[in-house]
């Protein structure tokens, strides 16, 4: 069975909502978490211009370890103490960054990446994972990406439940 995605129009909230209810369709009544992560990872990668990579990291206990996603091959493993992901999970709080050369220990998986937005996934107090989002435009992600994206994470979430 094949999923048809919609172009998104109007204002950038408006397309974010559009994309929502695509993810909710997309993963409604699926409960595997590699297979919604694959899935919306190709449903994001497609939607949102200026994308070079989209997907997720999931914790193992130690570290996040690369999950499914669409881009170039990236780094497998990142330590809780390194670079945007590492610090989306170990504070709890999305990380978005305008240059990611400027930020501290970041890790050049892609040199062509130029800003990144990451969304934690926890589910009450276990960390799960990151949604990791990298631009090859500076300044990529606004508010409104970081809200849209933060809603769609939720939506991961919800369907593992």
């Amino acid at each position: 069975m094949s999923f048809k995605t919609q172009s998104l129009t109007g204002s950038k909230p408006e397309q974010y909502a559009q994309l929502l209810a695509q993810t909710q369709a997309l993963l409604h009544g699926e409960r595997d978490r590699i297979a919604n992560a694959a899935n919306l990872s190709a449903l994001i990668y497609h939607a949102l211009p200026d994308l070079n990579w989209a997907g997720f990291y999931f914790f193992d206990g130690n570290e996040l370890v690369v999950g499914p996603f669409q881009g170039l091959p990236a780094c497998v493993r990142i330590p809780l103490n390194k670079g945007v992901c590492g610090a989306a999970a170990s504070t709890r709080q999305t990380q978005r960054v305008e240059d990611v050369n400027a930020f501290p220990g970041h890790i050049a998986c892609d040199s062509a990446s130029r800003s990144e937005l990451v969304v934690p996934l926890y589910q009450g107090d276990t960390l799960l994972g990151v949604l990791d989002l990298d631009s090859p435009i500076p300044a990529r992600f606004d508010a409104d990406d970081q809200a849209g994206l933060e809603a769609i994470a939720h939506a991961f979430l919800s369907a593992l439940v």
